[in-house]
């Protein structure tokens, strides 16, 4: 009779239907407000003037495609219940209109796009031991090659910076959240690895805080989204490799490209 019962179960396990995936766009960003947080800074239009906000309205209508069930943004929200950030429910009310961060002029438009009724914020702090590789370079003559590594991360900035001057919002995001893009920029961080020797190694210890930080921001992803919802995830581009990697890895989770949502 166990033998029976156990195949007789075995047999509706393998009938049973498989649980919907988690599907996730991750969409790369870069700072609308201009905060002066990285190593190399975007200077940007102002997003609330006309034009600009006719080409967010552009996008978060080209994004709504996606059908997204819940959006993530960069913002801790540890501390609140079902991490819904409550500044959402202001905007929904037509309060805080005028902040220029793209947690609000993207994450808040798209979801209310959408017709959700909460943002949830999934970011963390976490450290960035860059003056340990700085300190290192400099002991060791290798502080013109990162140099280098700097100065091409601000070129790339530079040149996004006078791309957004004369075309779309959109379209600058579009670049940006192509996938050879996104490795090419993550390949500072792993180039980082060649900073240290011997027991001292400042690069993968930077490496590996940034992974920590990311695998954190990912883990509150995990907790928060339940099967078959569709995720829209929008942070700042230096996260997207990361992020990405972490959501194709996950068994039942499947990666989105932003790139078929974002206007050209």
């Amino acid at each position: 009779m166990n033998r029976l019962l156990a195949c007789a179960l075995l047999l509706i396990a393998c009938q049973a239907p498989a649980a919907e995936p988690v599907r996730v766009m991750v969409l790369g960003t870069f700072h609308f407000d201009n905060p002066g947080l990285d190593i190399a800074n975007v200077q940007v239009d102002d997003v609330l003037q006309p034009r600009r906000q006719a080409e967010l309205r552009a996008l978060a209508d080209s994004l709504a495609r996606f059908q997204p069930t819940l959006v993530a943004v960069e913002q801790d929200a540890d501390a609140l219940p079902d991490r819904a950030l409550p500044a959402y429910s202001r905007y929904l009310a037509g309060e805080g209109r005028e902040d220029r961060n793209e947690i609000l002029q993207i994450g808040y438009r798209l979801a209310q796009r959408a017709g959700l009724r909460r943002v949830v914020g999934i970011d963390t702090p976490g450290a960035f031991p860059f003056e340990a590789v700085q300190a290192w370079a400099g002991r060791h003559g290798r502080s013109a090659d990162l140099d280098a590594e700097i100065a091409a991360i601000q070129a790339r900035v530079n040149a996004m910076e006078a791309q957004q001057r004369t075309q779309t919002i959109g379209r600058v995001l579009h670049d940006m959240n192509r996938p050879e893009v996104i490795r090419e920029d993550n390949g500072f961080y792993l180039r980082l690895l060649g900073y240290g020797a011997g027991a001292e190694q400042p690069g993968a210890a930077l490496l590996g805080a940034w992974t920590a930080r990311n695998l954190a921001i990912c883990a509150r992803l995990v907790q928060v989204a339940r099967a078959g919802d569709r995720v829209v995830v929008v942070y700042g581009a230096g996260h997207s490799a990361a992020l990405r990697q972490c959501v194709t890895d996950l068994p039942g989770w499947q990666l989105v490209e932003a790139v078929d949502y974002l206007p050209r």
